[in-house]
């Protein structure tokens, strides 16, 4: 039996040294199950017997190939014979591959951690840089980024409107509604509110110039307060700028021009979508403003908006406080006139 399937018997003639000094022999090779024997030429006497895991080539590639018992200098072995050298080498190659290898193991587990650490950074990193950027901003950053904001967008609709009674208005407004500290009318309809970072509201000339009552703007602010943007202006931003620009703002305090005119007129193109029902209504009842008013400059015919005005938490009475009076709701319907 031989170490190989393949074959039964395997031999072929070789050339035998036993030590540095010694003499050169003809001998005929036996592949063996484990050793490989080494007999003498004529009589057939076993001279020696190498162990097959053992053995060590002297000169891989070239021929004829030379082992050795061991890496120890002295007895060597050379073979012409192309089937021998082969399947000798096979041996080796099968040995090898039943070896343990823990280099091999430990690339692996590299791998692995190394990938593991890559999607972290792909899909978890980008998040936790928007949510930390938006999250330590200070209000004074805040407010810079909402004037640049709103500068961006009057240059798109024209300058934003002004007059001393409607400014008087403008900032009664933000008084009475939570959350806000400035409130800008632009000249052109927007479709309700847009929330700007640092406690800043933009709204249409629409809101103001149609109604009969402040409750609508009111009401076109609060729902805005909370859309699914709503309380975190700057978070959207930077969600929508991406992960390069909340670094920026992290490491430079500042932002791209060129992002904050992009982000500008996708605030002007797309109002922010609506809360449901019982959200809004919870909103206008902590903020004491009837739903109505609102509802129904939304749905003049009240048939979508039917639960706002059912469930209004003021529907029949007064609202706690007016949400102005009405010598400033005057003044703030005249603003844009006044340019």
């Amino acid at each position: 039996m031989t170490a190989l399937s393949e074959y039964e018997r395997l031999e072929a003639i070789g050339i035998w040294r036993p030590d540095a000094d010694a003499q050169r022999r003809e001998v005929i090779l036996s592949l063996g199950d484990a050793t490989l024997v080494l007999s003498e030429a004529r009589s057939g006497t076993a001279l020696a017997h190498w162990s097959l895991p053992a053995m060590h080539r002297r000169n891989p590639g070239k021929r004829p190939a030379i082992f050795a018992p061991s890496e120890e200098p002295g007895e060597e072995l050379e073979i012409e014979d192309e089937t021998m050298i082969a399947a000798i080498e096979k041996v080796h190659a099968i040995i090898a591959a039943k070896r343990p290898h823990p280099g091999r193991l430990r690339g692996v587990l590299i791998g692995a951690v190394l990938l593991s650490v890559g999607a972290v950074a792909l899909f978890w990193l980008p998040s936790a840089l928007v949510d930390h950027a938006a999250r330590v901003a200070p209000q004074a950053k805040r407010v810079e980024i909402g004037r640049k904001l709103l500068s961006e967008m009057v240059k798109m609709t024209g300058s934003a409107c002004h007059s001393p009674g409607g400014d008087r208005a403008l900032s009664a407004l933000a008084e009475r509604l939570p959350g806000q500290s400035v409130i800008a009318v632009l000249p052109q309809a927007l479709e309700g509110a847009r929330l700007l970072p640092g406690g800043m509201t933009v709204v249409g000339r629409d809101t103001i110039d149609g109604p009969d009552t402040p409750e609508v703007v009111a009401g076109y602010i609060i729902a805005a307060q909370n859309s699914a943007a709503g309380g975190r202006p700057l978070h959207r931003m930077l969600d929508r700028l991406g992960p390069a620009a909340a670094l920026r703002l992290l490491t430079t305090g500042d932002l791209p021009e060129s992002g904050l005119a992009e982000y500008a007129q996708d605030l002007l193109q797309h109002p922010p979508a609506r809360a449901d029902g019982d959200t809004l209504l919870r909103a206008f009842r902590d903020a004491g403003v009837s739903a109505t008013p609102y509802a129904y400059a939304l749905d003049p015919t009240g048939e979508s908006v039917l639960g706002l005005i059912e469930a209004d938490p003021f529907k029949g009475q007064p609202a706690p406080k007016p949400v102005l009076e009405d010598a400033q709701w005057v003044a703030l319907q005249d603003i844009c006139s006044a340019q």
